[in-house]
């Protein structure tokens, strides 16, 4: 709870400078004891389905930044072993580039956000930050950009984020809140290319709906729709005590809705239930694709998914979670760090895996990166940085932090020292996986 003044605050952060200088992020070299990589995720490999592995490993073979997306475990321990200045907020915890982009308001307002709470938790603000100027640099890597440029993109990220923190520090708390990236905010911190590419994504997201998608992912079976199969992808799980749409898991999530949405849900029932793979860090994880229908007179289909959480990346360096379900833990977290969440967005169990619901497709959309021009890159960076501001300004102290940023760029020219130096590490990371897989340590299948 905030007592001193917004001055008293600032003070204090800019006091932490003494203790800990701002040119000091720019330091990364692996410590002696670093745990082999490899080695860190076959042990995050032991509880997934081992059917699943193969594809997850298959996907992050990719290149070296869709390594880095699956390897959160890794790049949180290294993460561990830096400096921080000891100032909280609630974090993605996973803060790659991929993990932002459009999204849809409740009054279906297209806003630019963070999309990915799997790690979610309390932690130091700088390794969001971090993690968002690592993935920047080994994406402009990957896509064969110069230094400058991969350099440009990562200052207009973290310049981005010292100047939004700076302005959160003035604000109300209140007015904090109601924040959001819409169209007006975006302007203000991308160029004419940038907003008019902006403007292409919010159209691509208007179209990703569960009624665009319901032709694609279902079809009639008699008198009754179902999931279309798609293996290995989507498939019915035909192994027994895995059913996503088990009464009591549809009971637990209904009670975790508010009274408004349990009335709106009770209007659709439930007709099929799939396993579907998503993502790179989370392939191999509880993940199911739901089909419930509403008004029998219309196409009126609702996609939600059930996905598994699991124990935060975080937890072993920051502590455990203060919820005993981790799914809790996920859906509170979006709920801090977000502008306005999903309005199924609930939590649940199934057997004894955490899993929360969310609908599968709500005017969702992040941008490929892997063709991004340094130009879009650079802009995309710049709203991501913003984005985080946010976030960590709405459950930390925006004054402390802006305080230790201070209006000079030292803190900005650090970060982009410490992201070249672990883009160089994540590439030798990449290649020892690489090296896992074909020496067979690795099972490797099929990444689409």
């Amino acid at each position: 709870m905030i007592r001193t003044s917004r001055a008293t605050r600032a003070e204090a952060g800019k006091a932490l400078r003494r203790k800990l200088p701002r040119s000091a992020h720019a330091r990364w070299a692996a410590p002696a004891d670093r745990p082999d990589p490899v080695t860190l995720l076959e042990e995050a490999a032991r509880s997934l389905d081992p059917r699943l592995v193969p594809i997850r490993h298959a996907r992050m073979a990719r290149s070296a930044f869709f390594f880095l997306r699956g390897a959160g475990a890794v790049m949180t321990c290294d993460l561990a072993s830096t400096p921080t200045t000891g100032l909280r907020a609630q974090l993605c915890g996973d803060a790659h580039l991929n993990n932002f982009g459009i999204l849809a308001t409740p009054e279906r307002l297209e806003v630019f956000d963070v999309n990915d709470f799997d790690e979610t938790l309390r932690g130091p603000w700088e390794w969001d930050v971090k993690r968002l100027a690592a993935s920047i640099a080994v994406a402009g890597r990957d896509n064969g950009f110069s230094r400058p440029d991969i350099h440009r993109g990562i200052r207009r990220a973290v310049r981005t984020y010292r100047e939004a923190m700076e302005r959160y520090s003035t604000m109300r708390f209140l007015d904090i809140w109601y924040d959001h990236l819409d169209r007006r905010r975006i302007a203000e911190h991308v160029d004419r290319l940038t907003r008019r590419e902006v403007a292409v994504d919010m159209r691509r997201a208007r179209r990703r709906t569960s009624l665009r998608a319901f032709p694609k992912l279902a079809r009639s079976v008699g008198n009754e729709f179902r999931i279309r199969d798609d293996p290995p992808l989507i498939f019915h799980d035909r192994r027994g005590g895995a059913s996503a749409e088990s009464a009591p898991l549809f009971a637990r999530y209904v009670r975790s809705l508010p009274e408004e949405r349990r009335t709106l849900l009770d209007r659709y029932r439930v007709v099929d239930v799939a396993r579907k793979v998503v993502g790179v860090g989370s392939v191999g994880t509880a993940c199911f694709v739901v089909l419930l229908m509403g008004d029998p007179d219309l196409e009126d289909p609702l996609f939600l998914q059930v996905k598994e959480a699991r124990a935060s990346v975080l937890e072993p360096y920051v502590g455990p979670s203060p919820y005993s379900n981790h799914a809790e833990r996920v859906v509170t977290g979006q709920r801090l760090i977000q502008e306005a969440s999903d309005v199924f967005l609930g939590f649940s169990r199934l057997g004894t895996r955490d899993v929360y619901v969310r609908q599968l497709r709500d005017m969702k959309f992040s941008p490929d990166v892997t063709v991004a021009t340094p130009r879009s890159l650079a802009g995309k960076a710049a709203l991501c940085g913003a984005t985080l501001a946010r976030a960590h300004a709405r459950t930390g102290d925006a004054a402390a932090i802006a305080g230790y940023l201070g209006s000079r760029p030292i803190f900005e020219e650090a970060i982009v020292q410490f992201a070249d130096a672990y883009a160089d590490q994540t590439v030798r990371d990449y290649r020892a996986f690489l090296r896992a897989i074909r020496s067979g340590r690795l099972p490797v299948g099929r990444a689409a």
